[in-house]
């Protein structure tokens, strides 16, 4: 079954997000990996179920820059699929996927399905939940980079992922964070008001036809 959901909105108002729970397999061919990535659609997961267009953006990034990531330590915030986060372990990085604690199955379940055959050459992507300015300081800050895909959306959660960025990269993290424009979301007003607050951002990428932006940011010391 196939869910013919908007790219543009993280909230359709009439799709198969919140319909009785089904799933779909998608392969797809990133950083010179073959990865299966499971989307479980229902009520429980909403917008976590899917694989958005900027997760696979920065999945391309991260390959055409390219980036190292060979034995790099490595958290990824609302991870959803885990699809940016495992094509990270199985280039070579130490891998801790983080989400709430409801898209914590499928994020197993893709971590599992995604095993190369010769094992992982570090160690498998930890999976753990975390919920943004609550419990994010049960997690280190010996970081080198955090990855974040299409998680600004929603405003009532942006001083908590603030909050959660500034712990998390006070040791010197690199974060990388590709986002879907949304006026309506007020995504540019997190970059103009929250993140260039504390963190020095570049913008890296710019794809004007999908509305997707890559930034690269560093904790201010001042």
């Amino acid at each position: 079954m196939i869910c013919a959901a908007e790219e543009d909105d993280p909230f359709p108002a009439d799709d198969c997000l919140f319909e009785p729970t089904f799933h779909q397999d998608t392969v797809y061919h990133l950083g010179g990996q073959e990865l299966r990535i499971r989307q479980e659609f229902g009520a429980n997961l909403g917008v976590a179920a899917l694989v958005w267009e900027a997760a696979l953006q920065l999945c391309r990034y991260l390959e055409e820059q390219p980036v190292d990531l060979r034995r790099k330590r490595v958290i990824e915030l609302g991870a959803g699929t885990g699809v940016v986060g495992i094509l990270a372990a199985r280039l070579g990085a130490i891998v801790t996927l983080t989400d709430l604690p409801l898209a914590l199955p499928q994020l197993q379940t893709n971590v599992s399905n995604n095993t190369p055959f010769s094992g992982w050459s570090t160690s498998p992507p930890t999976v753990l939940p975390l919920s943004w300015g609550e419990d994010h300081t049960n997690f280190s800050s010996d970081w080198d980079l955090v990855l974040c895909a299409d998680i600004i959306y929603l405003p009532e959660t942006y001083p908590l992922l603030m909050e959660t960025l500034a712990h998390l990269c006070k040791n010197g993290a690199v974060v990388y964070l590709s986002s879907k424009m949304r006026k309506e979301h007020r995504t540019p007003d997190f970059l103009d008001e929250y993140l260039q607050s504390r963190f020095i951002v570049e913008l890296v990428n710019r794809d004007d036809k999908e509305n997707i932006n890559i930034y690269r940011a560093f904790l201010r010391k001042d």
